[in-house]
């Protein structure tokens, strides 16, 4: 037992290593995309794209990444869900299904997923003290013991109850909050969910949306990646490099070499 506990500690210790290596790494934000758009290792890609995460006024909202993103910057995909859930359960991020009508996930680092639920802690402790509490048990209770995205009723009850009796009152706490979303398709599960993301997600799907417009009216459906990394979207809150990355990750745009530098295309069907 001794064994096993120095060997986690050991693991620990050398994720903790990589995380402060990848730190060390990370390139300025004023680094091209076309100098920065793929890695070796998947650690040292999610802190790059937390550091180049857009400064987004107006919404109090901590970085994430898009798994579509990663997909774009480490070319074996099937690493990069290796890394994930490893990251995963060790507790370094969580990943979350976003509600955008596609198959979007969202990873968030732990600590930044609790600074973004303490912004919610703090405005409810400001109107009503006691309801404050069941973020507590949530933090405590909930996202330690459920790795998964999504939670059914009776198990979040039974996790919440650990702390203090819960009421029904509790659970639409946690919706009203941002904290969970219940399924449509069963009503009896709730994805866990990002507080405040809401305006981001609109923009996210409008701005795909703006990008493919943009390079489809094009003459050839191309364009000088450095020359696009530049242009601003007006339908998006997010910039056009987290855009870049999202739609080539997802495999709607490409990029070919060309002697000026990297193109980007729309990819044929």
């Amino acid at each position: 037992m001794e064994d096993i506990s120095k060997s986690s500690a050991g693991k620990k210790r050398a994720r903790e290593s990589e995380t402060e290596a990848a730190d060390n790494e990370s390139v300025p934000e004023t680094s091209t995309l076309e100098n920065c758009l793929t890695f070796s290792d998947t650690l040292i890609a999610l802190q790059m794209m937390r550091a180049q995460f857009p400064k987004i006024d107006k919404v109090s909202l901590q970085p994430f990444i898009l798994r579509s993103q990663l997909y774009s910057s480490v070319k074996d995909r099937t690493q990069v869900d290796r890394d994930l859930e490893s990251l995963k359960k060790e507790n370094i991020l969580r990943i979350f299904k976003l509600n955008t009508g596609q198959d979007d996930h969202a990873i968030l680092f732990m600590e930044d997923y609790l600074n973004q639920i303490g912004l919610v802690e703090r405005r409810m402790e400001a109107k009503k003290k006691d309801d404050a509490a069941v973020l507590d048990w949530f933090k405590s209770n909930v996202i330690v013991s459920k790795l998964d995205p999504s939670i059914e009723h009776e198990e979040l009850c039974s996790l919440l109850s650990v702390r203090g009796k819960v009421k029904d009152g509790h659970i639409s706490l946690l919706i009203n909050a941002g904290l969970l979303t219940r399924q449509l398709v069963d009503s009896n599960m709730y994805w866990f969910s990002i507080p405040n993301i809401g305006s981001v997600l609109k923009g996210l799907s409008q701005g795909r949306k703006e990008l493919l417009s943009l390079l489809n009216r094009r003459k050839y459906k191309e364009m000088a990646l450095a020359v696009l990394e530049k242009k601003r979207l007006r339908m998006s809150l997010l910039d056009m490099r987290f855009h870049l990355r999202d739609l080539i990750g997802s495999g709607h745009l490409k990029t070919v070499n060309s002697p000026t530098g990297l193109m980007v295309q729309i990819s044929k069907d």
